[in-house]
Order: C-alpha cells, then structure tokens, then sequence
C-alpha cells in the first residue's frame, strides 16, 4: 500500500506542484518584463525557442 501511496505523492502531487510552481516563475518574470527560464517554460509544455520568437 506504501509503494502507492509514494507513487502518486512523487507522481501526480510532485508534477502538480511542478507545473504550479513553474507557472509562477514564469508570469512573475513575464509581468517584470524578463525572460521566464528555460526550465520553467519546459515544464509547462511551452518550446523555448517559441517563445523566445514571440
């Protein structure tokens, strides 16, 4: 039950958290006119280098 119980926390939770928290990065350094990284962008599914062209 454990095995479970670990695989959805570091599963879903774990990616919940990281696309949360990648959003955030991203917006903030959008609205403060910057860049938002390139590890942040991958995250949410976003092609750095389309972004970039925007």
């Amino acid at each position: 039950m454990s095995t479970k119980i670990n695989s959805m926390r570091g599963g879903f939770l774990g990616r919940a958290f990281a696309v949360f928290g990648a959003a955030a990065h991203a917006s903030a350094a959008v609205e403060a006119g910057r860049k938002p990284a390139k590890r942040d962008l991958v995250t949410l599914g976003i092609d750095p280098n389309a972004f970039e062209r925007m």
